[in-house]
């Protein structure tokens, strides 16, 4: 796995996180698109994920 992709898949569960633990801080107008921004990027982190799992072997 590139150190890139790493760094970006950290990059994304420590907003997640972030997001979770401090959501009564968050205005609310904020917090809905923070969530979905999270969400896709959290996704995309599962996708290279699975996919440098699936480019391994070759």
């Amino acid at each position: 796995m590139a150190s890139s992709n790493l760094l970006y898949i950290i990059a994304a569960f420590a907003l997640g996180a972030v997001l979770i633990f401090m959501r009564e801080k968050i205005p609310p107008q904020l917090r809905r698109s923070l969530a979905i921004v999270s969400i896709a990027l959290i996704a995309f982190a599962f996708f290279l994920i699975v996919y440098s799992l699936y480019t391994a072997g070759t």
